[in-house]
């Protein structure tokens, strides 16, 4: 099937939203942990998360135009701190029901049946049942102008990781942590790493990472 701009147009919605929405592929799964100034929690499902820069830490989310309320986004802006909770393959259930539009004084954690966690000093909440967990400080906030989406930039300042999904190189072993991804809005795949490949460099072949002479 080869489709252009005007195939785009005369798409049904839902069925656009499906479509494009799987182009990218794998996308991340997160949990977005919020309070707003009353220390209400607020979570939602995310699978925005893209790597800015690791020194410091950076990592965005896009958020969606305001056609609704956005609690998480409000929380954020409100408070500059936040969470993000890889979702694993043990509460997909629970991780997907918190895209439901809950009223503002209702919390996803109570709905859903997660559990809330917090860290001294750190306004915002996390997800007990995740096993990588980052605590974020806003740092940036943009509205795209092409379609009024929200980019938020957060630096992360907070992390907690199993030791044993740690490599001796500082790479996090996701797969052991049992994180799971999206493709599309609605399927949630378990990750299977099929190889490490070495550093890549012009005078030499690519080669897999446990093959490569130290």
């Amino acid at each position: 099937m080869l489709l252009d701009r005007d195939d785009f147009e005369t798409m049904e919605k839902r069925y656009r939203a499906a479509f494009v929405n799987s182009l990218s592929g794998f996308k991340p799964a997160n949990l977005v942990g919020t309070a707003d100034a009353a220390g209400r929690s607020n979570l939602a499902i995310m699978s925005s998360a893209v790597h800015l820069g690791s020194h410091p830490p950076l990592l965005a989310l896009v958020i969606r135009p305001d056609q609704a309320e956005r609690h998480t986004l409000e929380n954020i802006l409100a408070s500059r701190r936040y969470t993000l909770n890889h979702v694993a393959d043990t509460f997909i259930e629970a991780a997907h029901q918190t895209a439901a539009r809950y009223a503002r004084e209702v919390s996803e954690f109570a709905a859903t049946g997660l559990t809330e966690h917090w860290e001294p000093g750190f306004d915002a909440p996390f997800v007990a049942q995740a096993r990588i967990r980052m605590g974020l400080h806003l740092r940036e906030h943009q509205v795209l102008a092409i379609n009024g989406t929200h980019l938020v930039i957060g630096e992360v300042v907070l992390v907690d990781v199993p030791d044993a999904c740690i490599a001796a190189d500082g790479a996090i072993d996701i797969e052991a942590a049992g994180t799971v991804a999206i493709s599309g809005l609605d399927s949630y795949h378990r990750a299977r790493r099929t190889r490490r490949m070495a550093y890549a460099k012009p005078h030499l072949p690519p080669a897999p990472l446990e093959q490569v002479v130290r």
